[in-house]
């Protein structure tokens, strides 16, 4: 449960219980709840709860208005209510994905749930090898193999676990999926010297340490046990259907595919190791040069999951080393910037960012800091090329995983190999820090809102933000709007823009921080500060995104003029909805104040608002 369970009560208590929820949705700042009798809400309630902004009641919706943070709320009142997110979260009209994003999809959602107790299993395999290195301990005392065994068993079983996490992704029973996986590896039939199924010879199969033979059977085996409930009647059906899917998969998964997947595994691993022989400095320029760029695009998922292939084929990667290394490159061109920066707000947004890059979580330097200023993110990406080309002449190989960051010191420490290989990783962290910090220190100054904030400061006088129009049209006072929480200012400061045409821009460099999954609404932070909300239409939710198209995604960073969405603003009007769109500063209550035009038209780019800042001291 979060931090608004309380609040989360009080709401659903308020609007009739859970029994009087029929559905529930929310957009960017309210709760959109579909009731089965309005009239057993206490309106009055709800409308003076502390953390509600106000009640409204349109299109056949309940509205309960939070703010910035509805998405948390949202979780909690769906865990109060039993409701399942999955199902009332997401519109019917969402975008299709590619083939590609759905199996990044379906990977990220079986390996997530592990990827921290990986890591912690990783940092207790390093500490056991330092500890039998220095002598401290030997592989023959107790205290070693336990630990040893608690440290390995994850990689060791990791069907076991895949096929739990696998099957919760596939709407199968998971306990069923983590049992077909612990067949797979039931030590009696691993590596078999003689060993043969129905005349198929399986001498030396093993599952142990495996992660595609699992999933490929999980596929088989969810759609199976679906339909088998279906048709076995339900007084056996709770035992009946799960001896079936075993009865099925397990050999068909042991025999046909499992081999199948092995073999496939061998071929992506066996290509990449292609590669790295050719070239392993090239290999490694290439890799650290281009992950970071990987994860803005949020395609490296495809990259890490080769990866860790080529690991769990050898119990050790040169390959999987190399992507440990971009985070120090990041974190040295983010303190450098904290370091020479004038500007107070960028150093606010700096020292968190370059502290969080020490332990690999670079999102913060990416996004905050060094994306908005191009150039020193492609620093970065040249001082991580350049150490990653290091370890690759090196041949630095990764024995456990780890964390990131400094916690991925251990990965490269074992007590079979040199503390040569150690000792070469740190060279390739130093050099990455070096190329990215001094190539920093030398190119870095404060340009543009950077320097505006830094100059308007050293002449202590009244520093200011115009933000531009992002949506041409006629311009209308807020509090003329039909709407308590835009018309009230209880959601900010700003406008109201009637569309002349169906374009959204961004009004300044930014970063499109919220786009919600219907599209009518956008939330983008500006590199000034300023956080903007434009809401496209009133009720326009109910569209379902019909009738819009986003031409930039969540996360993006964007610069002035780009455009953002295009909307059909004849079929929005035809459907029955009010194109009126406000345009809101969120964090007014951070400025001294907001004055919007006096122009009762604007253009595109046109001035629409002005922010004074508060003075400091």
């Amino acid at each position: 449960m979060g931090k608004y369970e309380n609040l989360a009560k009080e709401i659903v208590k308020n609007v009739g219980g859970k029994e009087n929820i029929i559905s529930l949705v929310h957009c960017i700042t309210r709760l959109r709840f579909q009731l089965k009798d309005e009239g057993k809400a206490n309106d009055d309630a709800v409308k003076n709860m502390d953390g509600v902004v106000t009640l409204m009641k349109s299109g056949g919706q309940y509205q309960v208005v939070i703010g910035n943070h509805v998405s948390d709320v949202f979780a909690d009142v769906c865990t109060i209510a039993d409701i399942k997110q999955e199902s009332n979260n997401q519109p019917q009209g969402k975008k299709k994905k590619s083939v590609g994003g759905i199996l990044l999809d379906y990977m990220s959602a079986i390996m997530n749930p592990i990827m921290g107790i990986l890591c912690g299993v990783g940092i207790l395999k390093g500490l056991l090898a330092i500890l039998t290195i220095t002598g401290i301990l030997t592989e023959s005392d107790g205290i070693y193999m336990l630990l040893y065994a608690a440290s390995d068993s994850l990689f060791y079983f990791f069907p076991i676990f895949f096929g739990y996490t696998a099957a919760v992704k596939f709407n199968m029973t998971p306990l069923l999926g983590a049992t077909i996986g612990a067949a797979m590896v039931y030590p009696a039939i691993q590596g078999l010297e003689d060993f043969s199924v129905f005349g198929i010879d399986l001498s030396g199969t093993s599952y142990t340490s495996t992660m595609i033979p699992i999933i490929l059977v999980i596929m088989l085996a969810a759609p199976l046990e679906r339909t088998l409930k279906k048709v076995i009647p339900d007084v056996i059906k709770t035992f009946i259907a799960p001896m079936l899917v075993l009865l099925i998969c397990v050999p068909v998964g042991f025999i046909v595919i499992g081999p199948i997947a092995n073999w496939i595994s061998g071929i992506v691993a066996g290509a990449l190791i292609g590669v790295y022989n050719i070239s392993p400095i090239l290999c490694g320029l290439l890799v650290g040069a281009s992950y970071q760029v990987q994860v803005v695009f949020g395609i490296h998922g495809g990259l890490s999951v080769a990866l860790m292939l080529d690991f769990l084929s050898n119990g050790s990667s040169a390959l999987f080393a190399l992507v440990c290394l971009p985070s120090f490159a990041q974190t040295a061109v983010v303190l450098v910037i904290w370091l020479k920066t004038k500007n107070q707000k960028l150093k606010n947004i700096a020292l968190p960012a370059w502290i969080s890059g020490i332990f690999g979580i670079t999102e913060p330097a990416i996004y905050g800091v060094t994306l908005p200023r191009i150039k020193y993110f492609i620093i970065s990406c040249i001082g991580a090329g350049i150490g990653c080309a290091y370890m690759g002449l090196t041949q630095v190989t990764l024995y456990q995983l780890t964390g990131l960051g400094v916690f991925s010191l251990p990965m490269t420490i074992s007590p079979q190999a040199s503390s040569g290989n150690l000792i070469n990783y740190i060279i390739a962290i130093v050099i990455a820090i070096i190329v990215s910090g001094v190539a920093t220190f030398i190119l870095y100054k404060d340009e543009g809102n950077d320097l505006q904030a830094t100059t308007n400061k050293s002449n202590n006088s009244s520093r200011t933000i115009n933000i531009c129009t992002p949506i041409a049209g006629t311009v209308i006072p807020l509090s003329e709007i039909k709407d308590d929480a835009f018309s009230q200012g209880v959601l900010g400061a700003g406008v109201v823009i009637e569309p002349k045409e169906g374009k959204v821009i961004a009004p300044e460099d930014g970063i499109l921080m919220t786009l919600f999954p219907t599209n009518h609404a956008l939330g983008i932070k500006m590199n000034s500060g300023a956080e903007i909300l434009i809401h496209i239409g009133m009720d326009t939710v109910q569209l379902e995104g019909k009738y819009f198209t986003p031409k930039a995604k969540q996360g993006d960073t964007v610069k002035k003029g780009q455009v953002l969405m295009e909307f059909d603003l004849k079929a929005i009007k035809a459907a029955g909805y009010s194109l009126l769109t406000p345009v809101i500063i969120t964090n007014t209550e951070t400025y001294a104040d907001v004055i919007e035009t006096n122009d009762q038209t604007v253009s595109l780019g046109d001035n629409l608002i002005h922010i004074i800042l508060k003075k400091e001291g």
